[in-house]
């Protein structure tokens, strides 16, 4: 019970942070769920109900989804196109980072090389929903927002193996180079091939059954959806090779399905794309309330302390030396201007996935001392990462501009021209009070007072026979039509913003599919 009660708090814990990030909209949700877990740690009783922090189920039950679904919103042909510059990013630039701040670290500090290495290793693999948090409310320009993505997509394996054989020079005073570069290669294009092999096996299927006449194919297939990327992980390190880049390749090629087959079953397209968005900001928010937990968790143990301030220093050179790196890579490799190759190097920051590295080392062998200063010298990387952009890029990034006032006024006149329509139909009037309250319902209109005067009424009254039903689904079509009539009037307004009257459009649609839909019926 001890485990499953700590999952189904942090399950709560994740649902909260998404509601606090309701009240406070100017600050990142991903910052709000880090203090989430930080407060979990600080009360005994909810801190002892969550276990003892577990890289590789970390990594199986939260990491391997997320990328899948990272993927997933990732179109193949944009990482086709990028493919050279992936590799460069993924193997070159994290090499060269290594090896670099390694080295940094060993000459300014006095840590042994082998263990710098290994602290160097640990600080390479980036966080894309990081990146996400400390650009908050700004306009990333889309070639590094992609770039970043993509990094962020493949070098967590690049980071594993890397430890891997840091670890072994550190433990046995040896590497063996040739081994290393193999096992890398083995590991990325033994996990490319079989996340590709499992995709097309699981596309074949899911379009087979999409041709049959199943009445249960849609949940069914969601189902197999949802499973797909912890069977791919579990399967893929099994099998000694990268489950990461497995389920991130499986997620690349199911998106070119869902963009040839969405209208071949639009109902499970848009209810699956929805419960993607779901469990992606859950496990988003899981990810950093774990961060958050454990950073505390590290600050209130005791035995994690030094008597002098080297981890304080070694976090700053493994930030520094990377951002530096980066930076350089992006200017003299990739031939990018000094703004594009500062938002890259910025960019880079550092999330869960690096803790996850650091307990993963402590598994291979490294000492007690070995571990609380690594654990300690990464954290304060991974805070730099995440504090010095969120500071920066409110000087480097334009805001974005929402003038939510003037889609609010829209909605409003567009509701008001389906009610005036209503008032002027002749209808039973108990039909025509529940059209009236349903439109108003779009804008959130209605009040709580209202809101119960409603629920009591329907809970006391007689369900709508079926002439009054058919009444108010047609009299809610009807509204439907003439809004949309408004958005096309719109529209036609060239210095209108487009989006905006989309997304009003999409809801009036959506509601028409609800009113259509004859499991909804009163």
């Amino acid at each position: 019970m001890h485990g499953s009660s700590g999952w189904l708090l942090l399950f709560f814990a994740s649902v909260v942070a998404s509601i606090l990030a309701q009240f406070f909209p100017k600050i990142s949700g991903n910052y709000i769920s880090m203090v989430v877990g930080m407060i979990i740690a600080c009360i005994p009783f909810f801190n002892n109900m969550v276990p003892e922090f577990e890289p590789e189920l970390f990594m199986v039950t939260i990491i391997a989804p997320l990328l899948f679904f990272e993927g997933f919103a990732m179109h193949l042909n944009r990482v086709g196109h990028k493919l050279k510059t992936i590799l460069g990013i993924v193997i070159v630039l994290v090499f060269i980072s290594m090896i670099l701040t390694g080295l940094s670290l060993s000459f300014f500090t006095g840590i042994g090389l082998p263990l710098a290495l290994v602290m160097a290793a640990i600080s390479t693999p980036t966080d894309a929903t990081a990146t996400e948090s400390v650009s908050e409310g700004l306009k990333l320009p889309r070639g590094e927002k992609n770039l970043l993505k993509l990094e962020a997509l493949f070098n967590d394996a690049s980071g594993i193996i890397l430890l891997n054989a840091t670890v072994l020079l550190l433990v046995h005073g040896r590497i063996s180079y040739s081994k290393t570069i193999t096992e890398f290669l083995i590991a990325a294009i033994g996990g490319a091939l079989f996340g590709a092999v499992v995709a097309f096996i699981t596309i074949f299927f899911r379009q087979a059954m999409l041709r049959l006449p199943f009445d249960n194919a849609v949940n069914a297939q969601i189902m197999l959806a949802v499973a797909l990327p912890f069977v791919i992980y579990i399967l893929a390190e099994e099998i000694h090779v990268s489950g990461i880049i497995a389920v991130v390749c499986a997620g690349l090629l199911h998106n070119s399905e869902a963009q040839r087959s969405r209208f071949s079953d639009m109902h499970q397209i848009y209810l699956g794309n929805g419960i993607y968005v779901l469990l992606q900001e859950l496990l988003n928010n899981a990810v950093f309330i774990i961060l958050g937990l454990n950073f505390m968790r590290i600050i209130l143990d005791e035995d994690v302390t030094f008597s002098s301030w080297i981890w304080i220093i070694a976090g700053i050179i493994l930030y520094g030396v990377n951002l530096l790196v980066r930076y350089l890579y992006t200017l003299l490799v990739l031939k990018r201007g000094h703004k594009s190759a500062l938002i890259f190097a910025l960019g880079g920051v550092h999330g869960a996935v690096t803790l996850a590295l650091v307990f993963m080392a402590a598994g291979l062998g490294l000492s007690s001392n070995q571990f609380n200063l690594v654990i300690m010298s990464e954290s304060v990387m991974i805070v730099l990462s995440m504090a010095v952009p969120t500071l920066l890029f409110r000087f480097i990034l334009p805001r974005e501009e929402r003038d939510s006032g003037m889609l609010s006024k829209y909605r409003q006149e567009m509701i008001n021209r389906a009610i005036s329509e209503v008032e002027q139909m002749y209808l039973p009037h108990k039909v025509k009070q529940s059209v009236i309250y349903d439109l108003r319902d779009q804008n959130s209109e209605t009040s709580l007072r209202q809101f119960w005067q409603q629920w009591f009424y329907v809970s006391r009254r007689p369900a709508f026979d079926k002439t009054e039903r058919f009444l108010e689904q047609q009299a809610l079509l009807w509204s439907f039509y003439i809004e949309r009539e408004y958005l096309a009037e719109l529209l036609e307004d060239e210095n209108m913003d487009a989006s905006e009257l989309y997304a009003l459009y999409n809801e009036v649609a959506l509601a028409e599919a609800m009113v259509l839909d004859p499991d909804n019926e009163n």
